[in-house]
């Protein structure tokens, strides 16, 4: 079912493109061309607007990224090719991309608190999600949604909510805000996986206890074991916490044509979650939704995947998927849902 078609928000720069490895690397600029063409099939264009990225500011990446590392990040970046640990490389467009990236993000969080539009999705490259504040890891520079998330904060946005359903755990963002009770940092993952972080007990610290929640999930998790985690965990917490803008890191790699993961979603899932995501919003009185890209590394699941999310962004409500769910799946759905309790 659709409702009335929402504007949508779109941040994109053929700078994304630019970066790029000096050899085969699953972190490709082909995916860029996955997700715009799965943002065009869903999105009419009289209903997209377009927002300019611009470099993010030395105060903006400052608020989470510690200033020694990108000093060096920097020096770095200024070599040409390279690499910056095993996973994540370097080219010499790729501070130029990583800084309009997060930019953008923080220029569509922007835009949708100054009333343009309550829904975007942000086309960035690199993605962001394990950037620490203090070093590069996991095909990623810049943390784009912390940093956003934090322009938010400054520019008076009382309370966000980050969800993660990228299939790797988000550790840069989780450890950006683990002691704020003001962001609440939901992350759906494959367990056991890169980068080993994010175990159901891993809850948040000091002031921010409760307020990072971690779904650890067994692979072969499919789309009733998300639908389930969302009804079980992620949508009551969301109703706890009231944030006045809801942003997603939004990785496709949990599909089940994914080479680096063993999930099962199918692309159909990720418009039901995102579907789940805007009523939540919705019914807090804004509908405020912005999803990032993240991950995502089979082109024709990225593009479907992308398309689905921009429907339900766009206003198609789309039913979480219902079903058995295997006892492990549940146990794990259960062992967050008990931290969390025990928190308070």
């Amino acid at each position: 079912m659709r409702a009335r078609m929402e504007t949508l928000l779109v941040v994109d720069d053929a700078l994304f493109e630019r970066h790029r490895a000096s050899s085969v690397h699953p972190e490709r600029p082909e995916r860029l061309e996955a997700a715009r063409a799965g943002l065009e099939a869903a999105a009419p264009a009289e209903h997209r607007r377009r927002i300019e990225t611009r470099p993010a500011t030395p105060e903006e990446l400052r608020a989470i990224h510690q200033g020694a590392y990108l000093e060096e990040l920097e020096r770095e970046l200024a070599r040409g090719f390279g690499h910056l640990d095993a996973d994540t490389f370097f080219s010499p467009a790729s501070r130029e991309a990583a800084w309009h990236a997060a930019g953008g993000a923080v220029e569509l969080v922007r835009a949708i608190l100054g009333g343009e539009a309550r829904r975007g999705v942000a086309l960035l490259r690199p993605p962001g999600h394990h950037a620490e504040p203090d070093r590069a890891m996991g095909f990623c520079l810049l943390n784009n949604v912390a940093i956003a998330a934090q322009a938010a904060r400054s520019l008076g946005t009382e309370r966000v909510a980050i969800v993660d359903w990228d299939v790797h755990h988000g550790n840069g963002t989780q450890h950006a805000f683990e002691d704020d009770p003001d962001v609440l940092f939901v992350s759906l993952h494959q367990w056991p996986l890169y980068p080993g972080t994010g175990a159901p007990d891993e809850i948040g610290r000091g002031a921010g206890r409760g307020a990072t929640v971690n779904l650890a999930l067994p692979p072969g998790s499919g789309d009733e074991v998300y639908g389930e985690a969302l009804r079980r965990v992620v949508l009551p917490r969301l109703r706890q916490h009231r944030p006045d803008l809801v942003l997603v890191s939004a990785g496709f790699d949990a599909h089940a044509r994914d080479p680096l993961a063993q999930m099962e979603l199918s692309s159909a899932a990720y418009g039901a979650m995102a579907s789940a995501l805007v009523g939540e919003a919705e019914s807090l009185g804004h509908g405020r939704v912005a999803f990032v890209l993240e991950g995502g590394y089979d082109l024709s699941a990225l593009e479907a995947s992308v398309a689905s999310t921009v429907r339900a962004a766009m206003g198609e409500r789309v039913s979480l998927p219902e079903g058995t769910i295997p006892a492990a799946a549940r146990d794990a759905i259960e062992a967050t849902a008990g931290a969390l309790e025990r928190a308070g």
